[in-house]
């Protein structure tokens, strides 16, 4: 039993590889930013300590025995100079300043720290000698003494902040070697990432070029007449309608040629689906043929809209078997199709669609407009140098419904129109070839007489401007012909 391999979408793939390129290349940038956020923390936190600890160099080499010799000579008291205000002030930020710092770097702040004890413990010695009243020399020598531990802190503060800018500098550096593998990592990666685009882009290709291709071997081989030709699963998610619907267009048309009829009216009919039936094969292969160029080009969203509007296009021709549907399924039938011939004829095809929606309730014959306009663009819109426009419109007449395919192409002389006519006159739909011109319309022509037992089917005007064709059709309801009739809704 063959395995079902897993449904698949062309977008799908095409956003994996996306999703997959955007990862490998914003993971790097992510990662080198992250390192420069922490090292650029870390060197700012760095340089605030050392503002710190640099704010506290003047209290101690300056302020601190200052107001030790302003006590000592009298000018100032214990109390009104807030000596010993500054130094916890000093001791504080000291401690504040270690608690911050790396191993490496503490030991002169610990130090400081502990010497700043022992200056403390001298202007408590400063203060003892004052409310003893000894003599000012001994004050004196102790003060001379407190300015050597100043000094001694100065000097302490002045190892902490060069060991600091050492450690700042050596940070630096790592931070360089960082930025700089970073980016190489990245040059390794974008190489890496343009490789397995390419690979990607191969595969995206292949995986959506196999199955239409295997779709234009059977698209052919029903134009060629193999009707028992059939479409493997697919396991992209977009043809898998179309798929369906080509292998059930096979399946009914190798229903319809096997079908035998009762009487002449019926085998008419058969005659006439056939004939329409083969019309679709040649322009699948055409459509299948486009996309392929399309999808070789990875122009996706032409190939999604082309796939899209060809799945319309047959599901409507389909209509689940019916022969009746509703204008606005016929208008959609043909909006698809022209969306599709303009793909191809970019350069010369223009069109135009006017069919009001009020009138989309009613029912008519399907098929009666494509091969009208088909007709209009090969035989009118390609044969005139710079192309054309095709007009389609509808309105309602009374109990009637008049049709009109106008476009504006060669046109056709007088004798042209003589062997069109003449042609038209004949009532078996074999009797004229598709190489021969007008096929299309005398198909049509056959299929408004038969289906609507009238005597005139269509109205053909031509000359030099172009050609219109149109006709006249009573008004159908769907509970008019639900009794008789299969419909589609």
């Amino acid at each position: 039993m063959e395995k079902v391999k897993k449904e698949k979408s062309i977008i799908g793939q095409i956003n994996d590889m996306s999703h997959k390129m955007v990862l490998m290349l914003v993971m790097p940038i992510f990662l080198s930013l992250v390192l420069m956020l922490v090292y650029a923390g870390k060197y700012s936190m760095a340089i605030s300590r050392m503002e710190t600890i640099a704010s506290l160099k003047p209290i101690v080499a300056e302020e601190i025995p200052e107001t030790a010799w302003n006590i000592i000579s009298g000018r100032d008291t214990i109390e009104k100079s807030k000596i010993y205000g500054r130094l916890h002030i000093v001791d504080e930020v000291i401690d504040e300043v270690t608690g911050k710092t790396g191993q490496e770097n503490r030991l002169s702040l610990i130090v400081a720290g502990r010497t700043m004890k022992t200056l403390e413990k001298y202007v408590d010695q400063i203060r003892d000698n004052i409310n003893a009243e000894v003599p000012v020399v001994e004050n004196e020598a102790v003060l001379e003494e407190i300015r050597e531990v100043s000094s001694l802190v100065d000097s302490m503060l002045n190892d902490y902040i060069a060991a600091e800018i050492a450690s700042t500098g050596r940070m630096s550096g790592t931070l360089k070697g960082v930025i700089i593998a970073t980016a190489i990592l990245e040059a390794v990666i974008v190489i890496a990432a343009l490789w397995i685009r390419n690979r990607s882009m191969k595969k995206t290709a292949a995986f959506v070029r196999t199955p239409i291709e295997n779709l234009e071997k059977v698209a052919a081989s029903l134009a060629e007449g193999t009707l028992d030709a059939r479409i493997r699963a697919t396991e992209v998610t977009e043809l898998r309608n179309l798929t369906t619907q080509v292998n059930t267009m096979a399946d009914r048309l190798e229903t319809m040629m096997k079908k035998s009829v009762e009487d002449e009216r019926n085998l008419r009919k058969a005659e006439l689906r056939t004939l329409q039936a083969q019309i679709n094969p040649h322009f699948l292969y055409n459509t299948l043929d486009a996309i392929v160029w399309k999808a070789e080009a990875e122009d996706k969203d032409e190939v999604i809209s082309l796939t899209s509007a060809l799945s319309d296009f047959f599901r409507i021709s389909l209509s689940s078997g019916a022969d009746w549907i509703p204008i606005s399924q016929e208008k959609k039938h043909i909006e698809g199709y022209l969306k599709i011939q303009q793909t191809r004829y970019r350069d010369i095809l223009r069109y135009e669609i006017d069919i009001p929606d009020e009138i989309g309730n009613y029912y008519i014959l399907k098929l009666l407009l494509q091969p009208l306009v088909e007709n209009a663009i090969y035989h009118g819109i390609k044969s005139k140098r710079g192309g054309g426009t095709i007009k389609v419109s509808v309105r309602l007449d009374g109990e009637d419904l008049v049709f009109s395919v106008k476009d504006d192409g060669a046109g056709m002389t007088p004798y042209q129109m003589d062997q069109l006519k003449e042609r038209m006159k004949k009532s078996q739909p074999n009797s004229v070839s598709e190489s021969s011109g007008g096929f299309g319309l005398v198909n049509v022509n056959l299929r408004i007489r038969l289906y609507y037992n009238q005597p005139n089917g269509l109205n053909i005007e031509s000359d030099s401007s172009g050609t219109e064709v149109s006709f006249r059709v009573p008004c159908r309801t769907r509970e008019g012909i639900l009794e008789n009739e299969s419909i589609s809704g």
